[in-house]
């Protein structure tokens, strides 16, 4: 059974978020410095300084930019992906519990979309514009078999509530009867935060994309945001896939650490493992692979939970 954390703790939820982000960054660096055989420490401490060097820089601002939008970007990402963390089951515990937190959820991602938009267009730079188009595009790739793996799992706890969802895998796990909902979960957690290896709204071609203006306080909301929503997707993975908070002998609260711990460190290794997927190439194979095949999961499902 999941609880409602007390009112008071929700002020604590982004602290937790920063804690899990600054984890995972970390863990990036280190994988990004092995080839070069780097010292361990130093790459370790590349998120701190990274971020200490950001905190002293001057803003950039550029002659006909919209600050108001520009800068709202950057804060509606971070701010979406704390909306989102709160309804992401801490062991038995959760910050927000609704009847529709798989929605809930679900619109955070939208309101992403939006966020990033705006980081791209208030500029007033060609950079920063294209890499917002290329973002919107990736959305409509990747959101169709999303919501479908979203779903997926719904149906097959005859719920929206994500405490039900958890509940239902006392059992058996979904992963194991929804592996390719799963997967695709997975792909779009990457999508959603664009992180490698779909990161062409940031790629290098074109000059950092929206990255390309930001500076000083704003690219380390923007940054943090990013990274935020990707460990509020990574941690979802768990109660809707993983069983939550459910394992022998650890309490609940240590099980949701670790799977979701086990989950970004996946999801990092992997990105980093596979070269940049061109926009056009991404887009076919969601709209001809991945939607097929999220279909056909959740008809069997279907199947399955009326049978």
């Amino acid at each position: 059974m999941i609880e409602t954390f007390p009112s008071w703790s929700a002020a604590l939820l982004p602290v937790a978020v920063v804690v899990f982000v600054w984890m995972a960054v970390t863990f990036e660096a280190v994988v990004r410095a092995a080839p070069a055989r780097a010292p361990l420490t130093a790459a370790m401490a590349e998120p701190l300084r990274s971020a200490a060097f950001l905190l002293v820089q001057q803003r950039r601002v550029l002659v006909g930019s919209d600050r108001l939008l520009w800068r709202a970007g950057a804060m509606a990402l971070m701010l979406a992906a704390v909306l989102a963390a709160a309804v992401v089951p801490f062991g038995n515990r959760v910050v927000a519990d609704s009847a529709v937190s798989l929605v809930w959820f679900n619109a955070m991602e939208v309101v992403a979309w939006a966020a990033v938009w705006l980081a791209g267009w208030g500029p007033n730079s060609t950079f920063s514009l294209v890499g917002g188009y290329r973002f919107v595009a990736q959305g409509l790739a990747y959101e169709l078999p999303h919501m479908f793996a979203l779903i997926t799992v719904a149906v097959g706890a005859g719920s929206l509530r994500v405490a039900d969802v958890v509940a239902a895998q006392q059992g058996l796990w979904f992963v194991v009867w929804m592996p390719a909902a799963f997967v695709v979960y997975l792909l779009s957690v990457l999508a959603m935060s664009f992180m490698p290896p779909f990161r062409q709204a940031v790629s290098s071609d074109i000059a950092g994309g929206v990255l390309a203006e930001l500076s000083g306080v704003d690219r380390l909301v923007f940054l943090t945001g990013r990274w935020s929503l990707f460990v509020a997707g990574a941690a979802m993975a768990v109660p809707l896939f993983l069983g939550g908070g459910s394992g022998p002998l650890l309490p609940a609260w240590l099980w949701s650490v670790i799977k979701t711990v086990i989950v970004v460190v996946v999801l990092v290794w992997a990105g980093r493992r596979v070269p940049t997927m061109r926009m056009e190439r991404f887009e076919e194979f969601s709209w001809v692979v991945l939607l097929p095949v999220m279909l056909v999961q959740t008809l069997i499902v279907s199947i399955l939970a009326v049978a």
